[in-house]
């Protein structure tokens, strides 16, 4: 059998799947519906620079002293302005451990009973903030936030009373109680939220689900029901089975990949800053670095089950250690050993270059190679194991 047969050969297995597909309307349906709900999830669920909106605070000024008051007033203003922080009054200490403990309030301010005085004696003065340690995300999201406002409002103290004491403006104090500035330049234009951070990776792990949850279903499944043994004994080249069962598959990934795509562009706003063809050579990539794994896991399987539970169990460490929604770096030494052995890692890496750094093929190039070399090898191993399951 010819080459020109087996490519025929392949496209009409694909299109027999694809049809299948498009036949099974629940399967069309979620077939959108699935990276439509993991796109809605990451996109509200995970935090951003505005994940805290009027947090109940409590404020607690045990000081009787003006300045005590004045700094109470101060930070009242500061977070009605902003829209961070409401802040509720509180006794004291006992009062907002025990308010946090009921779920009242999220954090809290005290002001101490020797705030005033330390101030006017020249002593720098303390201002105490109460975290809730049950929940540490929200809790160092919070304590940043009050410790970069009281800073803040510590630093107009100090320049409001130089002004005075030098008789100098407000901008010549300010260099002198700052006299460094940080400015912060992005090597791309605009503000990327953690959403182009998780966008790629979204991206990258869709096609995979799809790939290594499809090739069961399109194999194992057949093989349950006899449909398989059909084609076995048909004038069809087992390459071509492969072949055919591959391009559907492939086919499908890349539909929800571009689906993830248009989602990210088009409701939260994500700029691909790259090439469009060269996310698509990616995503195609992608997949075929995926193929080889998914073949091999669906040949050794006695069924689609078996297949399936195999499949998952190998997804699930690959979705949390590829960096799709954590960087790698912040990982453990050891994890992050086994997260650069994993194929996931490099296409979202690629794709996040691409997409959020506007990378080049030269750019991506270790990525690329890694890619290809995982997809030939697994490939190689795989489809000789295939035809051996076949005869059996």
């Amino acid at each position: 059998m010819g080459a020109r047969d087996t490519l025929r050969h392949s496209l009409w297995i694909a299109w027999k799947d694809l049809l299948d597909l498009w036949r099974n309307r629940m399967a069309m349906v979620m077939l959108i519906l699935m990276p439509l709900f993991m796109m809605v999830m990451v996109g509200y669920i995970f935090p951003t620079e505005s994940a805290l909106e009027n947090a109940d605070v409590g404020l607690a000024n045990e000081d009787d002293g003006p300045l005590g008051f004045a700094f109470a007033q101060n930070l009242t203003y500061v977070s009605e302005e902003s829209g961070l922080m409401s802040l509720k009054d509180s006794t004291g200490f006992d009062d907002i451990k025990q308010r946090i403990r009921d779920g009242e309030l999220a954090g809290g301010v005290v002001i101490p009973s020797n705030f005033s005085s330390n101030l006017e004696s020249g002593t720098q003065a303390v201002v105490e903030i109460v975290s809730d340690q049950s929940n540490p995300q929200i809790s160092l999201l919070l304590q940043g936030i009050l410790t970069k406002v009281i800073e803040q409002m510590g630093t107009w103290r100090a320049i409001a009373n130089l002004s005075v004491q030098l008789g100098v403006n407000s901008s010549e104090a300010l260099a002198i109680v700052k006299p460094y500035t940080v400015e912060t330049r992005g090597i791309v234009p605009g503000n990327p939220s953690y959403f182009d951070f998780v966008a790629p990776g979204i991206m990258a792990m869709t096609v995979m689900m799809s790939v290594m949850t499809g090739l069961p279903h399109a194999i194992s499944y057949e093989k349950e029901f006899g449909t398989l043994d059909g084609m076995m004994v048909a004038p069809i080249g087992r390459l071509s089975i492969i072949l055919g069962k591959t391009i559907a598959q492939t086919s499908r990934g890349l539909i929800q990949g571009l689906i993830v795509l248009a989602l990210a562009v088009l409701i939260f706003g994500v700029t691909i800053q790259g090439n469009f063809f060269l996310l698509l050579f990616l995503l195609i990539l992608g997949v075929f670095s995926f193929v080889g794994l998914g073949i091999l896991i669906t040949s050794v399987a006695r069924d689609e089950q078996t297949a399936t539970m195999a499949m998952m169990t190998l997804m699930f460490p690959m979705m949390f250690l590829s960096g799709v929604f954590f960087p790698i770096q912040q990982m453990p030494t050891f994890m992050q050993y086994i997260a650069w052995s994993l194929p996931l890692t490099y296409a979202t890496s690629a794709l996040r270059k691409v997409m959020i750094l506007g990378a080049d093929v030269q750019s991506i190039s270790t990525e690329l190679i890694i890619l290809i070399t995982f997809g030939i090898v697994l490939l190689a191993v795989a489809v000789p194991i295939f035809k051996r399951a076949m005869k059996k």
